[in-house]
């Protein structure tokens, strides 16, 4: 069960996160930081970072305070609350010390990790106020990634277990998402996907029943609620399905969080812990459904073109297209070819200068900024008749820059203009659902 930061953002939040754990029986639980606790640190660190210890030192307090209430107001008990402040005392004298030091990323990473390390201290207290037989593990003993950064899982197996058979019986064991080491021993993070990385990857190694992640949503939508009314949750989803809405968009689960999951074929439901009787969607390898599932938007598109007439069919030019931007460390999202061009999009301007320099050796390049994909998902098998002409259909009316379609059998990408965003997910959700 991994509950993110809005379902420990304040006391009686994780008193409500704590019933649905006691209420769940046998359990491992995985925690986020308080909401807001890890942008305070991250901001923190860029006070330390520009030498400002007076701002460094008064975000701090700011911090601490906020801890100090929140223990007040969650444990009654006034041994344990005692013991909660003890812990505060310490922690934070620990945070107190890095406005001194030398501070790189490695000392951001570390002081990044307080946040975690702080919202589950509070939760075990008041679990054991509740009476549960509960043991809180350091995650930074059994999460590792190796010296590609990627999570080292067969590491992260057997330190559990190891981890796990120091306290048999127990009911509930509590952890922190998110951190880690790194091969070389130092606090680091998982980065893409925090806590819900943590909590698939600890459910395949434990090979738990199902992977629970607790967020303030009901579930995946079948569209983007923020721009189209009357959204319904998705009930089920392919795990491929969902890692393609996740990485087009759909901001309740990461694209990564559920490859640990979909190895070990362990179900992945999503959860709302303000509604926690909605019954959520479920990720598994389902059966085919001959349906669309769920349309899902990512903003910020960069699309490239690069035309060649005496280039493209020469041998070797998609490959030293392709080398310039893994050269720069650049994903390409979608690509489409054409027998004098070939058009691909970057969701990451940051190298674009030198990439479009190296690509006008090849040719006439020209960029358009400011766009979107929409991704449409379900069961879209090419042998599924009709599907991709209902999506083009209800997008007659939008000009449509480029389409990928038979990359997977679980997504169809449009790249559309900004500013026809919202209308084109309007028209999808009226024409498809």
């Amino acid at each position: 069960m991994k509950f993110g930061g809005t379902s420990v953002g304040s006391a009686q939040r994780m008193k409500n996160m704590v019933s649905l754990v006691a209420a769940a029986g046998n359990a491992t639980v995985v925690l986020s930081a308080m909401s807001g606790t890890t942008n305070s640190l991250i901001s923190l660190s860029q006070c330390i970072v520009d030498g400002e210890s007076g701002n460094a030192a008064k975000q701090i307090d700011d911090l601490e305070k906020k801890y100090r209430d929140t223990a007040s107001e969650l444990i009654s008990d006034t041994a344990l609350l005692k013991e909660a402040h003890s812990n505060l005392d310490s922690i934070f004298s620990e945070l107190r010390q890095y406005p001194a030091m030398e501070f790189s990323e490695k000392q951001e990473k570390e002081v990044v990790a307080f946040g975690e390390r702080l919202s589950t201290m509070l939760v075990s207290l008041y679990m054991k106020e509740k009476g549960m037989n509960s043991v809180l593990l350091d995650a930074t003993e059994f999460m590792r990634t190796n010296s590609d950064g990627e999570p080292d899982q067969e590491y992260i197996k057997e330190n559990i277990e190891i981890a796990m058979k120091r306290h048999p019986g127990v009911d509930v064991f509590l952890t922190q998402g998110f951190i880690c080491r790194n091969h070389k021993g130092e606090i680091d993070n998982l980065q893409r996907g925090g806590s819900d990385y943590t909590a698939s990857l600890i459910g395949a190694a434990i090979n738990a029943d199902e992977i629970q992640i607790w967020t303030d949503i009901d579930g995946m939508h079948n569209n983007d609620p923020r721009f189209v009314e009357g959204t319904t949750p998705v009930s089920e989803l392919h795990f491929e399905e969902a890692a393609e809405l996740a990485y087009f968009g759909a901001k309740i689960l990461h694209p990564t969080c559920v490859q640990p999951a979909k190895h070990a074929n362990i179900p992945v439901r999503l959860l709302n812990t303000m509604q926690p009787e909605a019954p959520g969607t479920v990720i598994f390898n389902a059966k085919p459904t001959h349906t669309i599932k769920a349309v899902a938007a990512k903003d910020n598109i960069t699309a490239i073109k690069i035309k060649s007439s005496h280039m493209l069919l020469a041998y070797g030019f998609l490959r030293k297209v392709f080398e310039i931007f893994e050269k720069y460390q650049t994903p390409i999202d979608m690509i489409t070819t054409s027998e004098v061009g070939v058009s691909v999009t970057i969701d990451n301007e940051r190298n674009l200068k030198p990439i479009l320099g190296e690509l006008e050796e090849f040719g006439n390049v020209t960029v358009d900024h400011d766009m979107v994909i929409v991704c449409v998902v379900g069961d879209l098998e090419w042998k599924n008749r009709g599907f991709e002409a209902e999506v083009v259909n209800a997008l007659k009316d939008i000009p449509v820059r480029m389409i990928s379609y038979g990359g997977s059998n679980y997504n169809i990408s449009l790249l559309i203009r900004k500013e026809d965003k919202i209308p084109a997910l309007q028209l999808l959700s009226e024409h498809l659902f």
